[in-house]
C-alpha cells in the first residue's frame, strides 16, 4: 500500500532525480516534475518500483507553472513535499540576457517560495506534513561568475531558517534544508560551467550520497543537513573568513578559463 503522495520538483535528474528514486523506493506515489521533456523517462523508471507516478513537464519559475503541478494532485493530501528545481547560469553576470538571469530568480526563488507558502498552508492546517528544500552551502559564499545562482540559494538558507521558526507551533510539520556543495550532476553542463575548476573537479560529492543525507535528514526532522565534512568546514570558515576573501576563493574555481 502508498504511505501516500510526494512531490518533488527538479526530478529528471541529479539530486532530485535521486529523491524521487528515494521516496518511490519508500512507498509513495509521486508527482515528479521538471521543465524539461525527460522528466517522462524519469517517471518510468520510479514507476519501477511499484508506486503510481505522474509526470508533469512544468516551468516552474512561475505562479502559473506551480499552480499547475499542484492540480496534479487532484485533491489528494500531499505528505511530503521536496522542492528542489534550481536553475543557474555562470559567467559574467554583465554579459548575460535579462531573460536568463530572470528565469533563474524567478525557479530559484519565486517558484519555490510560492510552492512552500500553498503546501505548508494545508499541512499546518492539519498539522501533519514534511518538506525538504534544496538551498546550498554556496548561499553563504559571494559567487563571482555565479552571482545570481549563489545569491537565491543565500535567500533560500535565510528564509528557510525564518520559516522554520514561524512553524515552531506546528508540532506535525517538519521543514528541513538540504545544503550540499559541488555535486557530480548536469548542473555544471547545463550553467556552462565545465570550463571552470570547480566544473572539471573529480572530487565532487555523489548525488545519491547527497539525497540519501536529505532524505534521512528529512524524516528525523532536523531543521538543516549540510552533506559532505568538507562543506561543513567551508560553512563554518564562512563565519570567520571575509567576504571579500571568500569572494576571490570563490572567482578562483568559477571564472571560466577563456576569461582568466
Amino acid at each position: 500500500m502508498s504511505k501516500g503522495l510526494a512531490i518533488v520538483t527538479g526530478a529528471s535528474t541529479g539530486i532530485g532525480f535521486e529523491l524521487a528514486k528515494l521516496a518511490a523506493q519508500d512507498g509513495y506515489d509521486l508527482i515528479v516534475a521538471a521543465d524539461e521533456p525527460r522528466i517522462d523517462a524519469a517517471a518510468r523508471e520510479f514507476g519501477a518500483f511499484g508506486t503510481r507516478v505522474n509526470a508533469v513537464e512544468v516551468d516552474l519559475s512561475t505562479i502559473g507553472g506551480v499552480d499547475t503541478l499542484l492540480a496534479a494532485a487532484e485533491g489528494r493530501t500531499v505528505e511530503v513535499v521536496i522542492a528542489n528545481a534550481g536553475i543557474s547560469k555562470g559567467g559574467a553576470f554583465l554579459a548575460q540576457d535579462v531573460a536568463s538571469w530572470q528565469h533563474s530568480i524567478g525557479t530559484n526563488i519565486t517558484g519555490t517560495v510560492y510552492l512552500l507558502q500553498r503546501v505548508l498552508r494545508d499541512m499546518v492546517g492539519r498539522n501533519a506534513g514534511r518538506v525538504l528544500v534544496t538551498g546550498s552551502i554556496v548561499g553563504y559564499i559571494p559567487g563571482p561568475f555565479n552571482a545570481i545562482y549563489n545569491a537565491t540559494k543565500a535567500f533560500i538558507d535565510n528564509f528557510t531558517e525564518a520559516l522554520r521558526n514561524e512553524l515552531n507551533d506546528s508540532e506535525g510539520v517538519t521543514l528541513t534544508t538540504l545544503m550540499p556543495g559541488a555535486t557530480d550532476t548536469e548542473f555544471f553542463d547545463r550553467a556552462k560551467m565545465r570550463d571552470t575548476q570547480v566544473g572539471q573537479d573529480d572530487s565532487k560529492a555523489d548525488p545519491a550520497k547527497v539525497a540519501n543525507d536529505g532524505w534521512d535528514a528529512l524524516f528525523a526532522g532536523k531543521g538543516h543537513i549540510v552533506s559532505g565534512w568538507q562543506n561543513k568546514a567551508q560553512v563554518l570558515a564562512s563565519g570567520v573568513v571575509p567576504q571579500a576573501a571568500l569572494a576571490a576563493l570563490h572567482r578562483k574555481i568559477a571564472e571560466p578559463s577563456t576569461a582568466k
